[in-house]
């Protein structure tokens, strides 16, 4: 065994140029890191260190001559570009379809089912941020008695609704129902309980999203990476949606995060908690709150906010250690391009462990498997899909 333990950070939709097949899926010329860079100078200090500006120039980043980490970026093989797909991926699963995604809402006809079906009319159906439909279409929600179907970018069908109106328990009985229903065609990767408390405002801003969200994944093909390390009695810790994207397969333990912030200060925890294994992390503000709402100012400084906290965290490494960092798909927020979508992208992959003194290029990998092979390797292991790297890093 290389190393003792891996530490696997995902940047929910922090992409690094269009795929060559990018014109397939109307994202030619979307480039999430690339636009953001050009928007203004990037104060990321630690992954330039790394080897960010290594993978592809950045404007206003100068990559450096020895970067500390090793450096590349993945390409997607499966079709598709949501959370489930990357991370499926990653694990060495790849899709002969794509997950259905609906931009314009759910069809009709598929609402009128689950509406017959719940005994209750629904509001919304429409692409949205959760914590903003619950602004505009909460007290309609609350008036009526209607739970608010939505969904994102990602291939989802949400469900929120206010606890004191619709009980948890009728809430997830209503998920139960939609993730029966959803196969097929609208075989969708999740569907998820959105539970909210408050009062109604003039502005929306009365409302709050409690923590008893619930997931309702589809069930991972076996087998993937997960399974391969439980089979090995290798320890897997799942911080954020981790879990919930694998169905909870092969995770030992997860722990949920808020945000950002709250997942990096749980992972410093996780350091110190767990000296062994897979710990794995998703962190979603990224996408959530700044990819979808073409925020390019504040994806830049949720960027700038993570390097600022991933700077303590490089000290808290030891040398039988590897960091992973990378993305699930792109999100870019540059206003050139109308979509609000994901977008087809390469991902970065920064590998970084104390013993080396310097890194080196890992080159243009053919599939996010790769780095599923490579965590594999590493506990004397092996998956379906990819080459892995490891020898690289030595």
């Amino acid at each position: 065994m290389a190393f003792h333990r891996v530490i696997w950070i995902v940047l929910d939709s922090v992409g690094i140029g269009p795929l060559p097949d990018a014109v397939d899926y109307g994202d030619v010329g979307r480039d999430t890191l690339g636009h953001i860079a050009r928007s203004r100078p990037l104060q990321v200090p630690n992954l330039v260190r790394l080897g960010l500006a290594n993978i592809a120039p950045l404007a206003h980043l100068t990559p450096p001559a020895e970067p500390a980490g090793f450096f590349g970026k993945g390409a997607t093989h499966s079709p598709g570009k949501d959370t489930t797909t990357g991370h499926w991926e990653m694990a060495g699963i790849w899709l002969d379809q794509a997950f259905p995604v609906y931009p314009d809402g759910f069809p009709r006809d598929l609402i009128e089912q689950f509406e017959h079906a719940i005994g209750r009319k629904t509001i919304g159906n429409k692409p949205a941020s959760g914590t903003e439909i619950i602004k505009e279409l909460g007290a309609e929600h609350v008036r009526t008695g209607f739970p608010i179907v939505y969904t994102s970018g990602d291939s989802v069908f949400q469900i929120a609704a206010h606890e004191e109106v619709i009980p948890i328990a009728e809430l997830y009985r209503m998920c139960e129902i939609a993730r029966k229903m959803l196969d097929g065609k609208h075989r969708v990767g999740r569907v998820i309980a959105r539970p909210f408390l408050g009062q109604p405002a003039p502005d929306g801003s009365g409302f709050k999203r409690t923590e008893r969200r619930h997931d309702y994944a589809v069930e991972p093909p076996r087998p993937m990476l997960l399974d391969v390390l439980a089979d090995r009695k290798v320890p897997v810790l799942g911080l954020g949606k981790i879990h919930d994207i694998y169905n909870g397969r092969g995770v030992d333990n997860y722990v949920t995060t808020k945000n950002n912030t709250d997942g990096m200060e749980k992972l410093r925890a996780a350091l110190r908690q767990q000296p062994a294994g897979l710990i794995f992390i998703n962190l979603v503000d990224f996408d959530m709150l700044y990819g979808h709402r073409k925020d390019v100012e504040g994806f830049a400084r949720s960027l700038e906010e993570f390097d600022a906290m991933l700077g303590p965290f490089l000290g808290q490494l030891q040398p039988s250690d590897l960091l992973l960092i990378t993305a699930d798909h792109g999100c870019d927020p540059d206003a050139c391009s109308p979509s609000t979508d994901h977008s087809r992208e390469y991902v970065p992959i920064l590998a970084y462990t104390p013993r080396a003194e310097t890194g080196s290029s890992l080159g243009i990998r053919q599939t996010l498997a790769d780095m599923g092979q490579t965590v594999a390797e590493n506990f004397g292991g092996a998956i379906l899909r990819g080459a892995s790297f490891l020898r690289n890093l030595a």
